[in-house]
């Protein structure tokens, strides 16, 4: 399997900064990586380097993409006679909320999911929830403001402030009932081939138990305790595009050796 990620936009022979550490890493590991430019993919030319084998499989790991944009990677990935580990279903299925939401209902906080400027007020009106947590498809509010709208019109604001500074709603609106969660225990876990790991080598039941639900060969499963004590599971992600967050990147690297 090789590995494939985005080089530096001003050097094409060295890895983006973002990456720079586990590419090294990678390398220094005996894995096979290569380079691609981002931008110029972005333009219609894919020239990874080194060249894949043919028939090699490949697993991307660099920025988030929206599921258009990833199958046009697939199909350059393809037409350089290579195959990639994870499908656009695959992808979508642990990028997308909605998709892996109904396989997971039991360990998530309930969850409803409206189209961007749909009416909010009735779309909650008989939930009687305390507050909401506000999404789109794929991530949350990172501001200081936050993604908690403490009534239905403070739902609106949430979703205005998501697509200004992120430049749009990808997908559509989830709107979650809000939980109390323990702070600093949120935890990142990874599935590699059906296999869970834990940068601690403790995998928790939650963990062992979403696994099998979840059809793709890489994603990333996040973990948070409430404020009782329950594990709850806050999302999952496709791994190709999940940052690593606390693990230490030959940890991180162990996942694919088995």
């Amino acid at each position: 399997m090789r590995l494939l990620y985005p080089c530096d936009p001003f050097n094409k022979k060295d890895p983006d900064e973002t990456y720079a550490e586990e590419f090294l890493a990678a390398q220094t590991a005996g894995m096979a990586c290569s380079l691609y430019s981002a931008e110029d993919f972005e333009s219609g030319d894919f020239k990874p380097r080194p060249l894949f084998a043919s028939e090699e499989e490949v697993l991307y790991r660099g920025w988030m993409l929206n599921p258009n944009g990833y199958g046009q990677l697939l199909d350059a990935i393809e037409c350089n006679g290579a195959r990639a580990v994870t499908s656009v279903a695959q992808y979508c299925l642990c990028h997308y909320l909605p998709e892996w939401y109904s396989l997971c209902k039991d360990f998530t906080p309930e969850t409803i999911f409206v189209e961007k400027g749909a009416d909010y007020a009735a779309a909650v009106a008989n939930l009687h929830w305390p507050a909401f947590f506000v999404k789109d498809y794929v991530k949350s509010l990172t501001t200081n403001r936050g993604s908690v709208a403490n009534s239905v019109g403070e739902v609106a604001e949430v979703v205005s402030l998501i697509e200004k500074y992120r430049g749009q709603v990808e997908g559509g609106v989830c709107i979650r009932k809000f939980e109390h969660l323990a702070p600093d225990t949120e935890e990142r876990y990874f599935v590699f081939r059906g296999k869970p790991y834990a940068r601690n080598g403790v995998v928790p039941e939650i963990v062992q138990s979403i696994a099998p639900r979840i059809d793709s060969p890489f994603f990333s499963v996040d973990v948070v305790l409430s404020a009782d004590g329950t594990p709850r599971l806050i999302e999952l992600g496709d791994g190709q595009v999940s940052d690593r967050k606390q693990w230490p990147v030959e940890r991180f690297l162990e996942i694919f050796r088995g």
